[in-house]
């Protein structure tokens, strides 16, 4: 072969490969077809709004479309195994809660583990709950309420929306740290267990913080703590459980996890925007608004936090007792 047809051939090959250059980036780019993000409760609640909010945000900063679908049932065990078990491609990811952290210490025969299963991707807000009485309770203070209930064990009801829930170990966690003998009151879900706290035929609960709040400002109930490390512009006046119970944390929380396996690029790419998203004053106001505290990290810091949540809750649902459903 002389010199100048091989330099030819040489020039033509290269020439060739340079069109396939802008196909291979299209390829590994993310995301490039629409991705689906699972939220394992019904519509319409704080979880639902949470995940759109952020589905509708990396639509617009990725140019796929982010599409929320519900899938409810079994304390969001369903919803999470359909996401854990899917391709990990990045096509699918899921609105992850405190109560995946709950769950792994109450049903031991799940076909997923969590932590194992899931690819952490980032956090986006946790969601303090606040701890209510009837007015008739004769305390005003969390001391005052807890020397109440010594001085009646056994005697005082406290409602919660359901074994396992965040609302059931939250007040676990309480009654472990204080010492108390409450009686627990199990509800199907928050709202059938309102109307009896309001009405006084249970005496205390730890409620979600939004759905608390009309009740509150009514003096319909009376907040005594929530259960955030710090008070809560939205309850102003209202202390931290932490003050009374040194190292008391009990919030539910929010965040994305994808299959395990996920490519690396979908994953920074999905961390940088979320925490974009929580940076930006009116995203923020809006997640103040559904009263919870925005908070950012890396997906490392993110897995840290679920094995900590885990580890933590283990403890609590083994004092207690606890049993699923």
């Amino acid at each position: 072969m002389t010199l100048r047809r091989r330099r030819f051939l040489q020039g033509a090959a290269a020439a060739a490969a340079v069109p396939a250059m802008p196909r291979i980036a299209r390829a590994q780019a993310y995301p490039n077809r629409p991705v689906r993000v699972i939220v394992t409760v019904p519509a319409g609640g704080s979880p639902d709004i949470i995940g759109r909010l952020i589905a509708q945000w990396l639509s617009e900063k990725l140019g796929q479309p982010f599409i929320v679908e519900n899938k409810p049932g079994a304390s969001t065990n369903i919803g999470t195994e359909l996401a854990l078990k899917s391709a990990p491609d990045g096509d699918t990811l899921l609105l992850a809660m405190s109560s995946n952290a709950i769950n792994p210490s109450l049903f031991h025969h799940l076909n997923f583990n969590f932590i194992r299963d899931a690819e952490p991707v980032a956090s986006i807000a946790t969601i303090p709950l606040v701890l209510d009485v009837n007015p008739e309770v004769p305390a005003k203070t969390v001391p005052e309420f807890i020397a109440y209930v010594k001085a009646n064990p056994g005697k005082i009801n406290l409602a919660s929306g359901g074994s396992g829930t965040p609302l059931y170990v939250a007040g676990a966690l309480f009654r472990m740290m204080a010492g108390l003998d409450m009686l627990d009151v199990i509800y199907q879900g928050e709202g059938g267990a309102m109307p009896d706290l309001v009405g006084g035929r249970v005496q205390a609960m730890f409620g979600v913080m939004p759905a608390s709040l009309g009740y509150i400002k009514s003096g319909k109930l009376r907040a005594l703590a929530v259960t955030s490390t710090k008070s809560q512009e939205l309850l102003p006046g209202v202390p931290a459980m932490a003050e009374f119970l040194p190292g008391y944390e009990a919030n539910g929380w929010y965040g994305i996890v994808a299959p395990k396996g996920t490519p690396a690029n979908a994953v920074d790419a999905l961390n940088k925007q979320v925490n974009a998203a929580l940076a930006d004053p009116e995203m923020r106001k809006r997640f103040t608004d559904l009263g919870c505290d925005v908070f950012t990290g890396s997906p490392a810091d993110f897995r840290k936090f679920i094995a900590d949540e885990i580890e933590k809750w283990e403890k609590v649902i083994k004092f207690a007792g606890v049993k699923a459903d």
